[in-house]
């Protein structure tokens, strides 16, 4: 606690030591108080769950020792059985006669349905029948029970054993047991194999049809549809349609320009241009133009009927009709041309929509047929692969039948045991320690994590935003004390109300709290006798003290302070008495003044917000240095609400261990939403030995 009430000055002293410390340094303390932190809390869960770990650990260890040592005695034999020869050389030979591999090396024992056929009631009942004569209470129920069947890791061998508390039944019962299984072995696996070829020589004939069927009917098909290798025949096909395509465009392209400059032609600009295109009209117009220059030059000098110029205008008159005839034959030559031309791409066009058509309809018409052709291809290679089988199996039979069956081999005999296989009493009582320990500790971390209360004074420093003013180390002799005992005789004791008192007038430094309201979050946590002990604490310091039991419904104040409960408080309150008779001095205890609760009063509310009670206060407020109201838990009541706001704040008392962390928190938002000045936060009851 010393550590606690010196805080503020040595955390100026750790600063300024860390500024001149070494980092190496700092890291070390911060891991050695980590490590510290850590112990303490290993210890502080240990101190408060020990009993649970060790109880729930006793139980469960008691529990399995018990029924370890009362467990009957059981004994257990096992023969083993060579199932499969064993394959020596990978010869010519050997492969042909080995049928108890497949290809690709799969082993041809099916050793998880072996089992279970020797564990059919067939040949269970017939090696009961067989052992009853003998252990009449051996039935098909008792053998599937106490018999177990296994194979013996990836090996050849099947192992089978049996348990029973009867060492002396053991070996009988397995022998028995062996005798059936390679009678077994000898007998129906062979039957059974002469039974599978006659299957198959019934079987084969069908299936040898159905492929021959099937192998005709797709040498038709493909003969009718012409079909050889569909994937590539589609991709021709559809190559070809895109050509098809393609040049259809191109033709349609084409066939647009042609009609186009049809057009063209049949106008007066196609017909310029066709004309100014052709070398002999654009001749015989240049003799015209020739020839009306002449007749117009001669015209200035001679009148029209003069012979030179009648020989000029006969043979203007000459060139135009040879001009309009050219003109005319270079106009129907051009269209000739362009008809032509659009009529080859129109015939063109229809050939290559006629051939495009064709590929389309076999493109439809394919999926169909490529569909019958695959389900052809796929039944087939069904068939096959079943006649396939069919004759492989057969194959394989005629060989097994052909050696005869090697019967399975006894490698191993049943023998009487010596010992008895269960129960372990070593074994069971190290799981049972284990177990219980870890069941045990289970069980304490179950019940921490389900315990919402406050165990160490860094917990309630984290979850809390007052600020911890002190901690009360837990000490019965403090929680029972009377004023016989005056101030606590034990050092702890004493320093952390010290330290309490000291940082209660810390806080209000500028102007010292002289009045302060005492309650807690829940009924319980000792605010009644933190308050008692605050107040001979202060007196013992010099300090005139009033210490006021507001706690009208469970008043403790006067069982505290050896003092009557009546002419109290609740009696001034209501005028039964004066102010001088309410006052009870403590006089062993210096200037220690007590009013007590007084007489129960039905509505201690009312009494606690009556105007009557805060001129009681404001009077107390001047004329002691320090009043204590001792007020009743947060819990459901309103009388601490009433009493706060005309002191100079609220102290609340957390029982650690107890007080449940929800409560606190919703404890402090109703406060925070009163505006209630929170003066701190006493941790009381805290373990000193395990928290240090």
């Amino acid at each position: 606690m010393e550590k606690f009430s010196s805080q503020p000055m040595n955390s100026q002293h750790q600063k300024n030591s860390l500024a001149t410390s070494p980092q190496p340094t700092v890291l070390r303390l911060a891991e050695a108080e980590e490590n510290d932190q850590g112990l303490r809390n290993l210890l502080g869960f240990l101190k408060r769950r020990g009993l649970v770990i060790v109880g729930v650990a006793t139980v469960i260890m008691g529990g399995m020792t018990y029924l370890t040592l009362t467990q009957k005695a059981e004994y257990q034999g096992s023969f083993r059985l060579l199932v499969e020869p064993v394959k020596e050389e990978n010869t010519n030979l050997n492969k042909l006669t080995d049928t108890n591999t497949e290809v690709g090396g799969k082993q041809n024992l099916d050793y998880e349905t072996q089992i279970q056929v020797l564990k059919s009631p067939e040949l269970m009942n017939e090696i009961a029948n067989n052992l009853k004569v003998k252990y009449p209470e051996i039935n098909y129920d008792y053998l599937a029970r106490f018999l177990i069947i296994q194979r013996l890791n990836q090996t050849k061998v099947i192992e089978v054993t049996y348990r029973s508390d009867d060492k002396k039944k053991i070996k009988p019962v397995l022998d028995r047991v062996a005798e059936t299984y390679l009678k077994y072995s000898l007998e129906k696996r062979q039957s059974k194999l002469r039974q599978g070829i006659q299957f198959v020589d019934k079987e084969l004939p069908a299936i040898k049809n159905r492929v021959e069927s099937l192998q005709k009917e797709l040498q038709i098909f493909r003969q009718k549809y012409n079909f050889i290798e569909p994937n590539i025949q589609s991709e021709e096909i559809s190559y070809a349609l895109r050509q098809l395509r393609d040049e259809r465009l191109k033709v349609n392209q084409d066939l647009a320009k042609a009609r186009a400059n049809l057009n063209y032609l049949q106008q007066n600009n196609g017909k310029l241009t066709v004309l100014k295109d052709s070398a002999s009209y654009q001749q015989l117009l240049a003799q015209l133009r020739q020839v009306e220059a002449q007749i117009a030059f001669e015209k200035t000098r001679f009148q029209e009927e003069n012979p030179a110029m009648q020989t000029l205008i006969e043979k203007r008159d000459n060139l135009i009709p040879l001009v309009e005839q050219e003109a005319q034959g270079a106009l129907t030559t051009k269209l000739a041309e362009v008809t032509n031309e659009l009529q080859a791409l129109e015939q063109r066009s229809q050939v290559l929509a006629k051939s495009e058509q064709r590929f389309t309809e076999q493109t439809k018409l394919y999926p169909v047929l490529a569909r019958k052709y695959t389900e052809l291809q796929r039944d087939l290679q069904l068939a096959t692969e079943s006649l396939n089988r069919f004759l492989s199996t057969r194959e394989n039979l005629q060989i097994d039948v052909a050696k005869n069956e090697l019967p399975w081999q006894l490698i191993q005999e049943a023998v009487e045991p010596s010992k008895q296989s269960s129960p372990d009493v070593q074994r069971n009582l190290l799981l049972a320690i284990i177990a219980s320990s870890l069941l045990g500790t289970a069980a304490g971390i179950v019940m921490e994590k389900l315990d919402n209360t406050f165990h160490n004074i860094d917990t309630l420093k984290a979850k809390l935003e007052p600020a911890i003013l002190g901690a009360i180390p837990l000490d019965k002799r403090l929680q029972n004390a009377s004023v016989s005992t005056r101030i606590p005789d034990t050092a702890k004791s004493l320093e952390s109300l010290r330290v309490i008192q000291t940082n209660l007038q810390l806080i209000g430094s500028e102007s010292p709290v002289r009045s302060v309201v005492v309650s807690s979050f829940s009924t319980g946590d000792g605010a009644s006798t933190v308050a008692f002990h605050m107040a001979q604490v202060a007196s013992s310091m010099g300090q005139r003290v009033l210490l006021v039991d507001a706690n009208m419904r469970q008043p403790q104040v006067h069982s505290l302070s050896n003092l009557r409960k009546d002419g109290g408080l609740s009696d001034l309150l209501s005028g039964e008495i004066s102010l001088d008779e309410a006052f009870k001095r403590v006089s062993s205890t210096g200037e220690l003044h007590v009013i007590t609760a007084g007489s129960i009063p039905p509505d201690p509310a009312k009494l606690l917000s009556s105007g009557k009670m805060k001129m009681l206060m404001e009077d107390f407020h001047h004329h002691f240095d320090l009043v204590i109201y001792d007020a009743p838990s947060l819990e459901g009541l309103a009388d601490t609400s009433l009493l706060a706001p005309y002191t100079d704040g609220l102290l609340m008392v957390v029982r650690m261990d107890k007080t449940d962390c929800s409560v606190v928190q919703q404890a402090l938002d109703n406060l925070k939403m009163s505006r209630i000045n929170i003066l701190g936060v006493v941790a009381n009851g805290y373990n000193a030995k395990v928290l240090g």
